[in-house]
């Protein structure tokens, strides 16, 4: 038999306290039903008993109790009053083989171990990010904040960053920038949606792509119309010779100073090739420079963008450098391009937050950011040389390369042997990529081998993640 609305008035007075009167009376329905406290068709009082005993108007409790009847939680008929509704049950579904177990138990003979061990190539040290500097930089940017900066704002970014960025990367990357020639945005794949964009709005047809990289930016490219043919690779990096024979191509998107994933830095030679393509064609060259903070046994190669700041876009970010969460990158443009990206930024959004724009520019300006850079080099550096002799005592015919520079190294393996090592690595719970992962379609697999991100582990997990990697290894 169902249950009259008995004491449950005065938990509404408790529940009710500070928040909105209608709002706050649903809310508290709505848990006493899921409570069970309120059992299904238990009758509630009447619209005008309620509102007495609350102290609110009626219109409010009748209000209440129509958006609760419209959503299914009550019931409301003439001459029986409203009730709780009758709600069935969410069905568990029982346990099946083809699901996981939980966390910490066994899966059995038939699947392999979730990763207990992330060697994954792309990001930083997340645990390292520099929070009581950040903080500082951020509590300062916002005090001095002009009263502008919490408005929409110049598509470009906010000046003081932007301003900020073209001293650093003169100093940094040896990268001609000017202030009104920097957009900022919302990371690499940001800007490079954003250049895609004019480039096809130019009437451009292809963008090349090297050989190896990331699918996602090659996908990026093709959905703004534009085709993506790759340049061949050999033992000194990217031919940038072949430009010369792909009609219609108006821009190449490179990681000169440092080949994602392979890691070598482009030749002297050929960097001065890829500008003098652009010249001749009136094409451009689109700089991924991802990482060029880190360099470890030798001098920073310095950016292209140097060579010819009329034909290089470049593209940089913190998300290596700090922590890709900030969403915080930077383009730096040829004059008449500057205007046409960011007249396209700004017919969409401003993207950036402009607070985390002013404290990046407080860290820049301070100095925090170099220390940290600084800092976060010699670390990386420890975690590669600690790499490098693990492989050669566990592994000795294993080559190691691209560790010259950057946040990750790698790993060549015996032709044909990638997939299986990277189906042990996954029963060994260790997380790791492998080379032809990142290998364009159209090109022929000639490599095998694995791409270990160093920087990727807390401090607490490198040690267990350089084990389970040398345990997989030939």
């Amino acid at each position: 038999m169902a249950n009259d609305w008995a004491t449950f008035g005065a938990d509404l007075h408790l529940e009710l306290r500070g928040t909105r009167l209608r709002a706050g009376l649903m809310d508290a329905l709505r848990e006493a039903v899921r409570s069970g406290r309120l059992e299904a068709g238990t009758r509630l009082p009447s619209s005008r008993s309620l509102a007495a005993d609350l102290g609110m108007a009626r219109n409010t409790v009748a209000d209440a109790y129509a958006e609760l009847v419209a959503e299914g939680w009550l019931t409301a008929r003439q001459g029986s009053g409203t009730r709780v509704a009758r709600r069935t049950a969410p069905r568990t579904p029982a346990p099946s083989a083809a699901q996981p177990p939980p966390a910490g138990r066994s899966r059995g003979r038939g699947r392999p171990a979730p990763p207990a061990h992330n060697l994954n190539s792309g990001t930083p040290d997340l645990a390292s990010f520099p929070r009581a500097d950040w903080l500082k930089a951020y509590r300062r940017a916002l005090t001095d904040a002009p009263n502008e900066a919490f408005g929409y704002g110049d598509p470009r970014g906010r000046p003081e960053l932007r301003g900020a960025l073209a001293e650093y990367l003169a100093r940094a990357r040896g990268v001609y920038a000017r202030p009104e020639r920097i957009v900022i945005c919302a990371g690499f794949v940001h800007g490079l949606m954003l250049i895609g964009q004019v480039l096809r709005a130019r009437g451009v047809r292809d963008v090349a792509v090297e050989s190896y990289g990331l699918d996602l930016h090659d996908g990026l490219l093709r959905r703004a119309g534009l085709g993506t043919p790759a340049l061949g690779f050999d033992e000194r990096g990217t031919r940038v010779e072949e430009l010369a024979g792909l009609d219609g191509c108006g821009a190449v998107l490179m990681t000169a100073a440092h080949q994602y994933p392979l890691g070598g830095a482009l030749p002297p030679d050929r960097r001065a090739a890829v500008v003098d393509w652009a010249r001749a064609s009136g094409g451009l060259v689109l700089e991924d420079d991802y990482d060029g903070e880190f360099r470890y046994d030798r001098q920073p190669v310095g950016a292209l963008q140097g060579l010819d700041p009329e034909r290089v876009v470049y593209l940089g970010t913190a998300s290596k450098s700090l922590a890709p969460g900030l969403r915080l990158a930077w383009m730096v443009l040829p004059r008449d391009l500057a205007v046409e990206v960011a007249e396209a930024k700004g017919a969409v959004d401003w993207s950036s937050s402009a607070p985390d724009q002013l404290a990046f520019a407080e860290f820049l300006r301070s100095g925090a950011y170099d220390r940290h850079v600084r800092a976060m080099r010699l670390r990386y550096r420890r975690r590669r040389d600690q790499l490098v002799a693990a492989v050669a005592a566990h592994s000795p015919e294993t080559r190691v390369s691209g560790i010259a520079a950057g946040l990750h190294a790698v790993l060549a393996l015996p032709p044909g042997t990638e997939q299986a090592t990277l189906r042990a690595a996954a029963w060994r719970g260790l997380a790791v990529q492998g080379v032809n992962q990142f290998r364009r379609p159209t090109v022929p697999s000639t490599l095998d081998g694995l791409v270990v991100g160093y920087a990727t582990p807390p401090d607490s997990g490198w040690q267990g993640a350089l084990q389970a990697l040398c345990g997989v290894l030939p």
